[in-house]
């Protein structure tokens, strides 16, 4: 029987999901419910309650057997569903067998380096993730995980050996900024990040900066001081808290300014990282 997986949707070209150009697939469904999350539309799975319904202006939505039907050839991705929407979920999250994943695939495999899985949190779907991986790579592409790290991965060695490498995020290094952010501890994204670099599996760590929330500095410092004591090669991405697309409640922060990503990349940099960015 084939595995099949809640799929959010399918970026075919996306140059900021790893290395060159890739396809990213992102899959509906998280264990993580960040204050500043910009998708949250992907943390829950429809509860059909059909508000999105008289939300959308095309006639693309309706109710069949209970359940939300999505007409694909009738949507014009205005989103009005997902402004709607009560539960922080999209009702055009599709149910997709490996098969159908991997004809999107076929379709770009000429033009593309790889294949990023994210979310949501992919690894919530483990037996679907592995299973992708595994024929992304017959193809002679690359399968890059992009994920959350709380799942503990050292657990799903498979998933592990399937995967040519990680990308991270380490929300915060201190524990009880990084509840109060997540909802949860952030222990088992630091034992992860340290077994993917010690399997040389840890493409890059990323942490958003948000000024008015979050100890910036002082993350900045020890989360490089990690990396540097691990492999100052792997890449540090520090990314510019921005205003669209996240909820209502954190729409009034203020956005970092220049000066002070300027001076955390080199606060990372003096610590030992070689590998900086910021976007």
């Amino acid at each position: 029987m084939m595995l099949k997986g809640y799929v959010h949707k399918i970026l075919p070209f996306s140059a900021v999901d790893g290395p060159g150009n890739r396809t990213v697939i992102f899959l509906q469904g998280c264990n993580f419910d960040c204050i500043y999350c910009h998708n949250p539309e992907t943390i829950r799975r429809c509860s059909h309650c059909g508000e999105c319904i008289k939300a959308c202006p095309y006639a693309a939505l309706g109710l069949e057997r209970g359940k939300i039907l999505w007409k694909q050839d009738l949507c014009r991705d205005c989103d009005g569903c997902i402004r709607a929407c009560p539960y922080d979920s999209s009702p055009k999250v599709q149910t997709m067998d490996v098969e159908e994943i991997m004809d999107h695939i076929r379709k770009v495999g000429g033009f593309i380096s790889g294949v990023t899985l994210s979310g949501g949190e992919c690894t919530l779907q483990a037996a679907f993730v592995i299973e992708i991986f595994k024929r992304v790579r017959e193809m002679g592409l690359t399968a890059f995980l992009d994920t959350n790290g709380f799942v503990p991965l050292q657990q799903m060695k498979e998933m592990a050996l399937t995967m040519d490498m990680a990308m991270v995020d380490l929300k915060s290094y201190d524990g009880e900024e990084h509840r109060m952010l997540t909802g949860k501890g952030n222990e088992p994204v630091i034992e992860n990040i340290r077994y993917l670099a010690e399997i040389h599996k840890l493409y890059e760590i990323r942490t958003v900066i948000v000024p008015e929330l979050l100890d910036n500095r002082k993350n900045v410092d020890k989360i490089s001081r990690l990396i540097a004591t691990l492999d100052p090669n792997i890449r540090y991405k520090l990314i510019w808290f921005r205003s669209v697309g996240v909820r209502e409640g954190a729409k009034i922060w203020k956005e970092p300014t220049e000066e002070l990503m300027k001076e955390l990349v080199a606060i990372a940099e003096k610590n030992g990282c070689k590998n900086v960015v910021m976007v």
